[in-house]
């Protein structure tokens, strides 16, 4: 499967609204909105995210297949991504993140996981990030404090 990243369209959120509502995908992913269904609050957040970070949309073989983005202030900045699960397992956060690294050669950049999120902790390390540290906090898709890896990505 080809791999590619472009700039985020307004035909892709509905795309990722639905992607961002997978009861297990949310479970996985444990640290997202409070309420992933209220459509007006992630519209607002779409809003914010595109005005203030580096977002791409993921696409494989040309269909919209996740979303991948950095965001934060200099010296702190992180990432983040997501695949729809039909596309879990290829590959395809390996490659999105890889691009998306390649875009910004800032260093360094921080990463957060569930600790129990082994693909994503893998996909994580394959791109070089390492853990650094260890905390725990409340996850709204999990409706509990869940424990979490802070990952770091030097120059």
């Amino acid at each position: 499967m080809r791999i590619d990243l472009r700039p985020v369209h307004d035909s892709d959120l509905p795309v990722f609204y639905r992607q961002m509502n997978d009861p297990e995908a949310l479970r996985m992913a444990a640290f997202t909105p409070e309420d992933p269904s209220d459509r007006s609050e992630f519209d607002d957040r779409w809003k914010r995210i595109r005005s203030a970070s580096l977002v791409r949309t993921v696409l494989g073989d040309g269909d919209v297949v996740g979303h991948a983005a950095v965001y934060g202030e200099p010296g702190e900045r992180e990432v983040t991504y997501w695949v729809d699960r039909a596309h879990w397992g290829r590959g395809i956060a390996t490659a999105a993140l890889r691009a998306l690294l390649a875009e910004v050669p800032e260093r360094p950049l921080y990463a957060r996981t569930a600790a129990d999120n082994a693909g994503s902790l893998r996909v994580l390390e394959k791109c070089g990030f390492r853990v650094t540290a260890h905390a725990s906090g409340f996850a709204h898709a999990r409706g509990e404090e869940t424990a979490e890896l802070v990952l770091k990505l030097d120059a």
